[in-house]
């Protein structure tokens, strides 16, 4: 029998092709990189703040385990980690949301046997209790004067711009003037937050806001064409950020520190049911795939409800 030199033996140990690793030796970092998220590319609407909030929460740490060794105290471990330092419970939660997603579909790809962290003792951290504010139309009326009091140049139409249509404040400071179609009187969000696009309806108040938001942009020499957005920070010449910091002052000059501007949105659909809107055309306006996303804007106000029994007992009389 002939016997090879040593080089060829190493030259053919080298050249042979990798022995293929089994599927819990795969690193988490590895695995989100070349599986995880090519596929929330192709599900997800924003897929680059899942890379955002893996890159920076969980790469140099939990990303370097491999799947087989993330056991349910590992796991646990993790999350107390985070408590300790001082994460807010909805930060953590989303980590834990993700990390749960990421280990379920290593499941469904048979990569691991078992989503271990199904065992852990910690699934998610309690956030307390939903607070919304409604605003009556007294608190409406103020913090209104108040943003037009403001020195923003914005501010006050792009607020008066949500609660005429109930609209998400990302959807109206990234919207353009193409997405209005004035003649339907309908405002198209390409892209909602459910990763759909909606229709928003415009009423005659409404209608009148957007000219009010053409003549202050052509005020400040900025382009209203069609492919501009309505709101277009003078300075930077692109839309704003965000308008959280005028928002602020200006419901802090009132003593009204606690309410958000999301809280415009609650307001609409509170105005719409108090004011005879069933529940379905609520969520219609709102661009809600499933209703069960509107009960939580569908506050009714006790002299509706009032007013409700009446009409049954109306009936028997």
């Amino acid at each position: 029998m002939r016997l090879l030199p040593k080089w060829r033996l190493f030259a053919e140990a080298e050249t042979a092709p990798p022995e293929k690793p089994l599927p819990g030796d795969i690193l988490l970092a590895d695995f989100f990189d070349k599986h995880f998220y090519p596929h929330a590319e192709a599900t997800r609407r924003r897929p680059r703040i899942v890379k955002y909030v893996f890159d920076r929460h969980m790469r140099d740490g939990l990303g370097q385990l491999k799947l087989s060794d993330l056991s349910s105290f590992v796991l646990d471990e993790w999350i107390r980690a985070q408590i300790n330092q001082r994460y807010k419970p909805g930060t953590i939660n989303k980590h834990i949301f993700l990390v749960n997603r990421m280990l379920n579909v290593a499941q469904n790809w048979s990569l691991i046997d078992k989503n271990t962290f199904q065992n852990c003792l910690i699934k998610r951290l309690p956030l307390g209790d939903y607070k919304q504010h409604f605003l009556t139309a007294t608190e409406l009326r103020t913090l209104m004067t108040a943003c037009a009091r403001d020195p923003h140049p914005y501010l006050d139409l792009f607020a008066r711009l949500l609660i005429l249509t109930g609209a998400r404040s990302s959807e109206a400071r990234l919207s353009l003037w193409s997405h209005y179609d004035i003649g339907a009187r309908i405002w198209t969000v390409p892209v909602s937050k459910n990763g759909r696009s909606r229709r928003i309806v415009l009423s005659s108040a409404a209608l009148a806001l957007l000219d009010e938001i053409r003549a202050k942009t052509e005020s400040l020499i900025l382009p209203t064409g069609l492919q501009d957005y309505l709101f277009i920070n003078p300075r930077l010449k692109r839309p704003y950020d965000s308008f959280h910091a005028a928002w602020d002052r200006a419901r802090c000059s009132v003593g009204m520190p606690q309410v958000r501007i999301h809280d415009l949105r609650h307001t609409y659909a509170s105005l719409l049911i108090n004011n005879g809107a069933s529940i379905y055309e609520v969520q219609t306006l709102l661009g809600h795939h499933n209703v069960s996303m509107t009960q939580r804007y569908a506050h009714l106000a006790p002299s509706t409800l009032q007013t409700r029994v009446e009409m049954v007992a109306g009936l028997l009389d």
